[in-house]
């Protein structure tokens, strides 16, 4: 995780000057195969050229700067429909919203939560699934993703 927000504090900038968001940045370690995942969001929307495009200008900073010593392929995305929600104001933003989260060690019970996001503070968020009302810390959530709605 350290290395994932040096990445983001190195990346950031030059993603911002092309009008993008970094919404989040995922470093999967796997010798000769690994891979880091940007993903880039705005509001109107990613193309497949504003991809190759963010692709281009941010290897210039990784070739530069060197962040990662061993060898990996560059993915840069659009989040998606069903967007991973990593930081707390991707939480703020679709409060409302359904989510699907997995916590790290089971709150009452359970460690699967799929519902509408009813409220996001400073410390986490309530998902109401069934009827009945989750508390969630931050630091519990193993895993969260924004559901697709039709």
């Amino acid at each position: 995780m350290i290395l994932e927000k040096k990445l983001e504090s190195l990346l950031k900038p030059t993603i911002e000057s092309m009008g993008f968001e970094l919404w989040a940045v995922e470093y999967m370690p796997a010798g000769r195969h690994s891979t880091l995942r940007l993903f880039v969001d705005k509001e109107s929307g990613i193309t497949v050229d504003d991809c190759a495009d963010i692709s281009r200008q941010v290897s210039a900073v990784l070739d530069v700067e060197d962040p990662i010593d061993a060898a990996y392929n560059l993915e840069v995305s659009s989040p998606g429909l069903d967007r991973p929600l990593i930081k707390p104001e991707h939480f703020k933003r679709y409060q409302g919203k359904t989510v699907r989260v997995r916590a790290a060690t089971a709150i009452l019970g359970r460690k699967k939560f799929k519902g509408p996001m009813t409220q996001v503070s400073d410390e986490g968020i309530v998902v109401e699934v069934d009827g009945e009302l989750y508390e969630i810390p931050f630091d519990l959530i193993d895993k969260a993703n924004l559901v697709a709605e039709f």
